[in-house]
């Protein structure tokens, strides 16, 4: 089944993913154009305004250094998403070629690129993401790094597998005994075929990316300050969650709203490839 196809089914039935499908289109809007969206600056300071409630002049309140959270929570919106949408993206890209090419060619090279990559996956997602930024120190390129690194061994097991059944498949007999090379083959026709598969576990892994990411922000190895950042806004906002407590909820929302829109259409997507 093709991109398109899996696309347009799993479109046509429910609400629920129209919704999720437009909630992710104002999170878009948000990536491109936040300064048209938040008026204010998300790093001035202005400690005569700080932790004021939700008012007009500040839709979500401000923090204890009197910033705008509206303004930190939209910006952070790029941030967050932004750093977890190119990190998968990374790990997509490389794990899925080496899951193609292992799981195609197989023999030793599949051997060792399997063992290799296990190894990754003995440690729980969180533990390898707090270890490399542990080590690396904070920063974006550094958050980037640890969430490619660590989700990198399932892109590549999903890839393998899609490469391996593919191979046993008559079309590839077909294309072989009519004389195209293997490489002319795993690019033009396994590929394609398994790329559905590979957009799926992007979409269904996006979800849990969006947590460790938020998790390290929290834990203080996510980006920089004063950059706003979905995490290290939850961070700042816990020691005054009982007399300010808006600004942890709404990077906490804005947290809860994408990971359920992703979820939702991941498990679509997923639901309509086991169908067929």
């Amino acid at each position: 089944m093709s991109l398109t196809q899996t696309w347009h089914r799993v479109m046509n039935s429910s609400p629920a993913r129209w919704a999720s499908l437009c909630l992710l289109c104002f999170f878009a809007a948000v990536i491109v154009m936040p300064e048209l969206i938040a008026q204010q600056s998300p790093i001035a300071l202005n400690p005569t305004r700080a932790l004021q409630p939700p008012s007009m002049a500040h839709w979500f309140g401000t923090d204890d250094v009197g910033r705008d959270l509206f303004a930190r929570v939209i910006y952070g919106t790029r941030v967050t998403l932004g750093l977890v949408a190119g990190a998968l993206l990374i790990s997509a890209l490389l794990g899925s070629a080496l899951g193609l090419m292992s799981g195609f060619a197989g023999g030793l090279i599949d051997m060792i690129l399997s063992r290799l990559l296990d190894v990754i996956l003995t440690f729980p997602p969180i533990i390898a993401g707090v270890v490399i930024t542990g080590i690396l120190g904070p920063g974006a390129d550094h958050l980037v790094l640890a969430l490619s690194l660590v989700y990198l061994p399932m892109f590549f097991r999903i890839a393998r597998a899609g490469a391996i059944s593919e191979n046993n498949r008559t079309y590839v007999e077909a294309s072989r005994s009519l004389g195209f090379s293997e490489w002319h083959i795993l690019v033009k026709e396994v590929t394609p075929n398994v790329l559905p598969v590979i957009l799926t576990q992007y979409v269904i892994l996006f979800p849990l990316a969006l947590q460790i990411e938020s998790a390290l922000g929290f834990l203080g190895l996510g980006v920089a300050p004063p950059t706003p950042d979905w995490g290290s806004i939850l961070e700042q906002g816990k020691n005054f969650i009982l007399n300010a407590w808006w600004i942890s909820l709404w990077p906490g929302l804005f947290l809860l709203a994408s990971s359920l829109a992703v979820m939702v259409l991941g498990r679509s997507l997923q639901e309509r490839l086991g169908k067929g």
